[in-house]
């Protein structure tokens, strides 16, 4: 059985968008928290958190264009969370890394700008 690398490197794969990874970093805890109000007994709250949050998920795999990892395996349903909580961690520690792709696409574009100045000695 694969670890818990593996889930989270497969998560990672398919959540690149940026617009996908912030709907998620919403979601998710939209989510939790509406199975907390749910279990207070909180109903309004709670439903509308819940499927506030389940939205906010489809519409991020809409705009990236694929379909939700848990359907893949129920799994997914716990890695998401440990996913959002690390992407979380690496942005407010200021570790966050870019994946090869991100590096590539701006290393390019910061040779193309650069690409008609002159070298000064």
């Amino acid at each position: 059985m694969p670890g818990l690398a593996h889930y989270m490197e497969q998560y990672d794969h398919e959540h690149s968008s940026g617009w996908n990874k912030l709907l998620h970093g919403l979601g998710i805890p939209m989510i939790f928290a509406g199975i907390f109000l749910l279990i207070l007994m909180k109903w309004i709250w709670g439903a509308s958190f819940f499927v506030g949050g389940w939205v906010f998920l489809l519409l991020g795999h809409k705009i990236e264009g694929n379909h939700p990892a848990f359907f893949q395996g129920p799994i997914y349903l716990l890695v998401g969370p440990i996913w959002v909580a690390k992407e979380a961690w690496e942005f407010l520690a200021g570790t966050h890394r870019t994946s090869a792709s991100e590096g590539a696409s701006e290393s390019t574009s910061q040779d193309s700008s650069q690409g008609g100045a002159t070298k000064q000695s």
